[in-house]
C-alpha cells in the first residue's frame, strides 16, 4: 500500500484482530500484513505500548516444546478500539468525499 498509515489506525487493526481471538506474535503480524506493509520489528514495539496502557494482556502457551506469548484485549483496549471505529467511519468519510464525491451530510 502507498498510502502513510498512521500509529492510530495500526492500533485499531491490531485490536480489531484481538477482538475476535488472541494470537500470538507471529500470526498476529501475519493478519496486520494482510491489510499494511509492516515488519514484526514494528508491530511488537506497538503490542508492548499497548500493553502498558492496559490495552492488552499477554500469556504463554506451550507449542511444541516452547512458549509462544499470546496477546488479548482487555475491556479498556475493547473501549479504545470502539473510539477509533468512530474516528475511523468520520475520517474515511471525509476523505471519501474528496476521493469519489461521497456525502458528508450522510
Amino acid at each position: 500500500m502507498t498510502f502513510q498509515l498512521g500509529s492510530a489506525l495500526l492500533d485499531a487493526c491490531v485490536l480489531a484482530i484481538l477482538e475476535k481471538e488472541d494470537a500470538y506474535g507471529y500470526s498476529l503480524t501475519q493478519q496486520v500484513q494482510s491489510v499494511m506493509d509492516i515488519s514484526e520489528s514494528t508491530l511488537y514495539p506497538v503490542l508492548r505500548r499497548l500493553q502498558k496502557v492496559d490495552f492488552l494482556t499477554t500469556y504463554d502457551q506451550p507449542f511444541q516444546g516452547r512458549n509462544r506469548r499470546y496477546y488479548r484485549i482487555t475491556q479498556d483496549g475493547r473501549l479504545r478500539l470502539l473510539e477509533l471505529l468512530t474516528e475511523w467511519q468520520i475520517y474515511k468519510k471525509k476523505v471519501d468525499s474528496v476521493l469519489i464525491g461521497g456525502n458528508l451530510d450522510g
